[in-house]
């Protein structure tokens, strides 16, 4: 784990078992692919609360500056997401793959925008946890993209992960500032 608490992952059992259940991806020749891990300070209910929001991904994600959505919030449904400026990208095309509230899953594929990231596509989860005698929640994230022309697979990696993991300290941030609001209270270890 690194100095932000995300690591990335071929770590211990519950964490693998998650990963080989829900984040499977098969990556081609030209494609890159990483699954990383965010222990967050705060239940499950309060970070799926964030996550879920296909509608709202700037509640966590610094990078958005705005998102509208088409459609109801249904598998399927497109977004349209504006990047803030200081990425090589002014918009993203965002369709949500899959979503399960009883698991805490979501998934999107990038379908359209002014980026690099052709047929990319991520899983996220959450898990329950106890970290610190407290209700804790094991974010998984991981995803599968082509690597573009003039890039290695390492290059592409490098720059996905590193907004993931931003996207990820963000959503740490947030939750746990909710979570001290909302004096979630200690589980027994009796």
């Amino acid at each position: 784990m690194n100095a932000n608490g995300t690591e990335n992952v071929m770590a211990a059992s519950p964490e693998r078992e998650y990963i080989r259940r829900h984040h499977r991806h098969e990556p081609m020749e030209n494609q890159s692919s990483s699954t990383l891990v965010k222990h967050i300070k705060a239940p499950v209910h309060l970070v799926w609360s964030l996550v879920r929001r296909f509608d709202k991904p700037q509640k966590y994600k610094p990078f958005v500056s705005r998102c509208v959505v088409k459609g109801n919030l249904e598998i399927g449904t497109v977004r349209e997401v504006d990047v803030k400026s200081g990425l090589p990208a002014t918009k993203s095309t965002e369709r949500l793959e899959f979503l399960d509230d009883n698991e805490h899953i979501l998934s999107i594929r990038i379908v359209g925008g002014d980026h690099r990231l052709k047929n990319y596509s991520s899983v996220i989860s959450l898990h329950p946890e106890t970290i610190e005698g407290r209700p804790g929640t094991l974010v998984i994230e991981s995803f599968v993209v082509d690597v573009p022309e003039g890039n290695t697979k390492d290059e592409t990696c490098y720059f996905v992960e590193a907004l993931i993991k931003c996207n990820l300290k963000s959503l740490a941030d947030v939750s746990e500032r909710l979570a001290v609001q909302d004096r979630t209270e200690p589980i027994d270890s009796v």
